[in-house]
């Protein structure tokens, strides 16, 4: 069973998301993946309940932003269909045909698009806190992101994307910073599992030891995000 999510308003997809995934929860594990995992991370998702037959729910947060893992994902699809264990897929943008193709397969399919104003404010805030490496900022929105239920998973994939807009749309100092921030980021989970930390704790650090960054890769991303 596949319950699609999309649209760019995504603290409602996502909200949207985690209550069905709260419902089906229970007595399962739950798996997140996003394109901070790895394409090895992903068919092992998919690969359906554990040696024990326990039951799985897997969630694939922003996959199909990398094209490797979209390409597995969209191969799958016809499995997630027909499994009685439940898939969910949440997608900011997906392009037509594949947005076509998701709901095809989709049980059910839910869309929330963001005003064009209320988009900007929502989907930048993050990116803003990580550009003035404003520890107050990121430490206040984490903890209200955790007040409203949200998975540690998934806070770390809304960092990651803020982390990736800022490499694709800055330049010379600032894209290397963004650079250094997307690779700590995509590195995050797997050093979390390595030490045996649990993501919301190593979140909270990583965090607590944002870097601030340099007075003209400051200028040159608020000349950035003043032309969004």
């Amino acid at each position: 069973m596949l319950y699609l999510y999309t649209g760019t308003d995504r603290e409602k997809a996502r909200g949207a998301m985690n209550k069905t995934l709260a419902r089906e929860a229970k007595g399962a594990g739950v798996v997140r993946i996003t394109d901070a995992n790895s394409v090895a991370d992903l068919r092992t998702a998919l690969r359906g309940s554990g040696m024990f037959g326990e039951k799985k729910i897997v969630a694939l947060d922003g996959v199909f932003a990398n094209a490797e893992m979209k390409n597995v994902a969209l191969d799958a699809l016809p499995r997630m269909k027909a499994s009685d264990e439940p898939f969910f897929i949440l997608e900011e943008k997906p392009d037509a045909e594949t947005r076509r193709t998701l709901e095809k397969h989709a049980e059910t399919s839910e869309r929330f698009d963001a005003k064009k104003e209320k988009d900007k404010g929502e989907i930048f805030a993050l990116a803003h806190a990580l550009r003035r490496a404003d520890k107050k900022a990121l430490w206040v929105g984490y903890q209200s992101a955790l007040a409203r239920d949200e998975a540690p998973e998934a806070i770390h994939g809304v960092l990651f994307w803020g982390a990736k807009d800022m490499f694709l749309k800055s330049s010379g100092a600032a894209r290397e910073r963004a650079g250094r921030l997307v690779a700590e980021l995509a590195e995050l989970p797997h050093e979390a599992r390595r030490r045996g930390f649990e993501l919301e704790y190593a979140l909270e650090r990583y965090i607590l030891s944002v870097r601030p960054a340099a007075s003209k890769d400051r200028h040159s991303l608020d000349t950035h995000v003043n032309k969004c």
